[in-house]
């Protein structure tokens, strides 16, 4: 089963027809610290381009949760990454998925999602309940494309994340990725009330798929 295979049945939930390369990868993960008991969530971790390195970073400490909503690629997920806890689930419903863990809150987040297939309230609501999940002093990072920076979903991601971050620096842009890509590195979390939070914690997916 190949990435561009999942686009083709699925366009909307996976956004793009190619994993992200190894060069924006280390600059997405960047973020996630090398101390035990660190709680890491990676939303729409797809085929796992980000997962292989933030479990590096992790070298086995804290709790790396992948959030997945596509069954194949989260079925996937599981069998090629064992020591990582992949849900099944929508990223709008991340507060169910860390409370169904005992888990209070994450340290770090870190986002593979297609915001610009997302529609205004879709992409409101995954980002509240990013912001919401997060410890007082998180680090939330996602990724844009260059070619459609100025495009009216990347727009409003960017005013979205200014409003709910006390900082956001856009990092430079990675070349090495196609298509070129940039990142926001998000900094101190500032929640609003969210009405209609989530209620389904997702399922633990096992190379079984049980």
């Amino acid at each position: 089963m190949s990435f561009l295979t999942e686009f083709i049945r699925s366009p909307w939930t996976v956004g793009a027809v190619a994993p992200s390369s190894a060069a924006l990868a280390r600059v997405a993960t960047a973020p996630v610290p090398r101390t035990a008991g660190t709680v890491v969530v990676e939303l729409g971790a797809g085929t796992g381009a980000f997962t292989g390195h933030i479990q590096q970073r992790l070298a086995g400490n804290g709790h790396h949760v992948a959030v997945e909503i596509n069954e194949r690629l989260a079925i996937r997920l599981a069998t090629r990454y064992p020591t990582v806890d992949v849900a099944l689930a929508d990223a709008r419903d991340l507060d169910a998925v860390l409370a169904s863990r005992g888990l209070p809150h994450a340290d770090v987040i870190v986002s593979g999602l297609p915001w610009a297939a997302f529609a205004e309230g879709q992409q409101r609501d995954v980002l509240s309940a990013a912001v919401d999940a997060l410890s007082p002093g998180g680090v939330f990072t996602t990724f844009a494309y260059v070619h459609a920076r100025w495009a009216p979903p990347a727009r409003r991601l960017q005013r979205a994340l200014e409003s709910r971050f006390d900082e956001v620096v856009v990092g430079r842009t990675v070349w090495g990725n196609l298509p070129p890509a940039l990142v926001y590195h998000c900094r101190r979390p500032a929640p609003v009330p969210v009405a209609g939070a989530g209620t389904r914690g997702g399922r633990a997916v096992h190379p079984s798929g049980r």
